[in-house]
């Protein structure tokens, strides 16, 4: 009998552990994003609005830490004369490819201060989009971004903002539901960007740059591959420079040909990181978060790599 009340008893401490296990877990749990898209719109531009920053680490880095497992996109159609309140017109979700989609996001470059710069100001259409990432552990993040006419946009996870243009990525992947971002035909004439240019005008480890000249207008841009070493000692130099904050513009007289020179260093995983030389310009170096003038050494390596005008 004794041994019968002995075997109830642990049973039911058993039990009781057990259940405050269970409480304790559902404490701990991970607040999560509500997982349905919002009615409207809440912000008052394109792109650069969230419902709610998510609480996650790595946020303060990047657009999307981690490894998501799903990806729901949200669409708010509209016009970039009326901003603000569009309403929602359907979602998409992706899974297999929420990983890639979350991985070329994450390489954008970021900042934590406002990421906006002068716009062009042609009218026309605008979509809005609203990206839910979901996390394997029931964790959410929003990212807010837009496709729109000038290309101006901001894309935010809500603490950290990209001025790097994915308008049409995103579109394109709401309407076929997979994510397979377009490249340029000509590097050239594109400006893309890579996560650390808040911090340094050239992050990372370049083994290579790409030097663009200016085009003519009717003909394509002069270029100069050049490799490791070369890249490496650009790099250095222009990370000597004293940057600052950009404003993504630049004073100075007439910009003549040959004075305006595309950057793009290349890495061995991820996207090139661009910096704009403008020697007529002052500051004359630009990687589309940072500014800085030009030195003797910068501006003597610069033209020791550059294609023939």
């Amino acid at each position: 009998m004794r041994l019968l009340r002995s075997v109830r008893i642990a049973l039911a401490v058993t039990a009781v552990c057990a259940a405050a296990a269970l409480i304790s877990q559902a404490v701990r749990a991970p607040s999560s994003v509500p997982a349905s898209c919002p009615e409207r719109w809440g912000g008052d531009r394109p792109g650069g609005w969230v419902p709610a920053a998510a609480d996650l680490e790595g946020v303060e880095e990047s657009l999307v830490p981690g490894e998501p497992v799903t990806a729901m996109i949200c669409a708010y159609p509209g016009d970039n004369a009326r901003p603000g309140g569009e309403r929602l017109a359907g979602s998409r979700i992706l899974t297999a490819e929420a990983g890639a989609m979350a991985r070329d996001l994450d390489y954008l470059p970021v900042t934590t201060a406002d990421p906006g710069g002068p716009c062009t100001q042609m009218g026309g259409a605008t979509t809005n989009y609203l990206i839910r990432f979901a996390y394997p552990r029931g964790e959410a993040l929003w990212v807010g971004s837009a496709e729109e006419v000038n290309s101006c946009v901001t894309t935010t996870n809500g603490t950290v903002g990209s001025r790097s243009y994915v308008g049409p990525d995103i579109t394109a992947a709401y309407r076929t539901g997979t994510w397979n971002p377009a490249r340029p035909d000509d590097p050239c004439h594109g400006f893309p960007g890579r996560r650390g240019q808040d911090g340094r005008m050239v992050p990372g480890e370049p083994v290579s740059v790409l030097v663009c000249g200016q085009a003519p207008y009717d003909g394509r841009s002069p270029r100069l591959e050049h490799g490791r070493q070369a890249a490496e000692d650009l790099a250095a130099a222009l990370n000597s420079l004293d940057a600052r904050p950009g404003e993504n513009v630049c004073r100075g007289g007439e910009v003549a040909q040959g004075d305006t020179l595309l950057l793009l260093f290349g890495y061995r995983e991820g996207p090139p990181a661009a910096v704009r030389i403008l020697t007529a310009c002052d500051p004359g170096v630009d990687n589309g978060l940072l500014q800085a003038n030009l030195d003797a050494n910068a501006r003597d390596q610069v033209k020791r790599l550059a294609p023939p005008a």
